[in-house]
């Protein structure tokens, strides 16, 4: 109902107020799923929380790291959801139960873990001091395959003393980021030098390499077509590239070229910038900013910077926008609650009715000749009946069209949780008797109040006395 009461196409292409904020635990990152109704978040003590974006209810809590989570991506259909944290583990959660589908190890932490586009057995990961891996886990057990790192070398008739210091170049070279093509033949990487490669997933082997900055590549971003790339450094500088088509019969490895696009960067006060992230339609540009609470919204026709969103006074980390609506979620760092950005709808009454009109100002209005007539109660009695002799389905679920139109099938539906411990979102029940709950009140039960405990002399705390006055002896 929500749906039919706004004019989509009245509304603007980019957030401009907070319509809601959601908490549960420390969130540290957030991702959409490709239909944009459910949202990932993943906390500091490897929790990872499913929203509901309808109700902004949790949908499901998946219970199984010991660490922050560092990076979600999930599977196309919706069902599967891979989790990776810092303590050296990468899970795959099964949706339709809650159940850990698999998991895989490593040797380091984790900086991204990227699922494959059309096959959710296949994901590649970023590793802290690692070579970055290429997982397959299709078979009974799985299967990591290193990738490289040091860029491609074109010149090869050099002496030995430049292809000694090569060497020693390329053994610093580590993968910081990586994500997959849209048709998931290549896998785009991000070092710490400032060099990109493009590595063929087939023969893991880099076929393109190319410095795009001069400091640490931290987010690689894809729009939905697969044809714009958005790069975040520790330069200060965030850079939109043209990507060509890799998925070409007769491409040519020594004729690729990925020309720069834009530069978005606060040139005056010199910030740097926590997270990037395209906007629905690739037209806009959003980044969180480093000791700033502001965020940035840049569009990418002219490159001007066209918002910067105020809200909570605290820093704001991983930032994602809605796949296909205008809304932007961001994570706080101080407290960890996410806030979400939304256009304020207006609404349009006159789809809850085919006869209704919407009105300026008071009109007089002329009633039809049989409009206030008095019916026999027999009558009205009759068309009650007849009424209620009418079967209304209330299983069949009209699915949304659109967002999945390519998807086989008729896309995933996670099913409905009915534990009331596992769908709240601020873990704020509190027991009142055997067998009886109630939700913790606003401001209630914080990190460092005692709201049922008076704090005594000495640091000691005292019940306190239920009655307003104490009785004598």
């Amino acid at each position: 109902m929500n749906l039919l009461l706004s004019d989509d196409y009245l509304l603007q292409d980019y957030p401009e107020n907070i319509t809601n904020t959601i908490r549960s635990g420390h969130t540290t990152c957030l991702r959409f799923n490709r239909k944009g109704d459910y949202l990932a978040s993943g906390r500091v003590d490897g929790t990872v929380v499913v929203w509901d974006l309808e109700t902004m209810g949790v949908a499901r809590k998946l219970r199984g790291h010991r660490a922050a989570i560092t990076s979600l991506s999930w599977s196309r259909c919706g069902r599967y959801l891979l989790s990776a944290c810092q303590g050296w583990r990468a899970v795959l959660w099964d949706l339709q139960d809650g159940t850990r589908y698999r998991e895989v190890r490593f040797r380091a932490p984790i900086y991204t873990a990227d699922l494959h586009p059309w096959n959710h057995n296949l994901f590649v990961a970023s590793i802290f001091d690692e070579a970055p891996a290429l997982v397959d886990m299709s078979g009974p057990s799985d299967v990591k395959h290193n990738l490289p790192s040091a860029p491609k070398r074109t010149n090869t008739n050099t002496d030995a003393a430049t292809k000694e210091k090569q060497a020693k170049d390329d053994a610093k070279q580590m993968t910081t980021a990586t994500v997959w093509t849209a048709a998931g033949d290549h896998i785009l990487a991000g070092t710490n030098k400032g060099r990109f490669n493009i590595i063929d997933a087939n023969t893991r082997e880099i076929i393109w390499s190319e410095k795009i900055c001069s400091s640490v590549v931290t987010t690689l971003r894809l729009t939905a077509s697969g044809r714009e790339l958005l790069v975040n450094s520790q330069d200060r500088i965030i850079r939109t590239f043209h990507l060509p088509n890799l998925s070409a019969e007769d491409l040519d490895p020594d004729t690729i070229q990925m020309p720069l696009e834009h530069k978005f960067q606060d040139v005056v006060n010199r910030l740097s910038w926590n997270h990037v992230t395209f906007s629905a339609t690739g037209e806009y540009v959003a980044a969180s900013t480093y000791n700033n609470h502001e965020l940035y919204i840049w569009e990418r026709n002219h490159g001007s910077l066209v918002r910067m969103l105020e809200g909570p006074k605290e820093e704001q980390g991983v930032i994602e926008w809605h796949p296909h609506r205008a809304v932007l979620a961001a994570c706080g760092l101080e407290t960890g609650r996410i806030y979400i950005w939304s256009v304020t709808t207006p609404q349009r009454w006159s789809a809850l009715a085919p006869d209704f009109v919407e009105v300026e100002e008071n009109v007089e209005y002329i009633e039809r000749e049989d409009e206030f007539d008095i019916h026999p109660q027999e009558e009205i009695n009759k068309r009650r009946l007849d009424q209620e002799d009418e079967d209304i389905d209330v299983l069949t679920l009209n699915l949304s069209k659109g967002y999945d139109e390519d998807i086989e099938g008729t896309g995933f539906q996670m099913p409905v949780l009915f534990n009331l411990g596992e769908s709240d979102s601020e873990e704020e029940f509190v027991a009142v008797s055997t067998g009886t709950v109630r939700r913790r009140s606003l401001g209630e039960g914080q990190e460092g109040e005692a709201p049922d405990e008076e704090k005594g002399a000495g640091g000691k705390k005292t019940v306190a006395a239920r009655g307003t006055r104490g009785r004598r002896k």
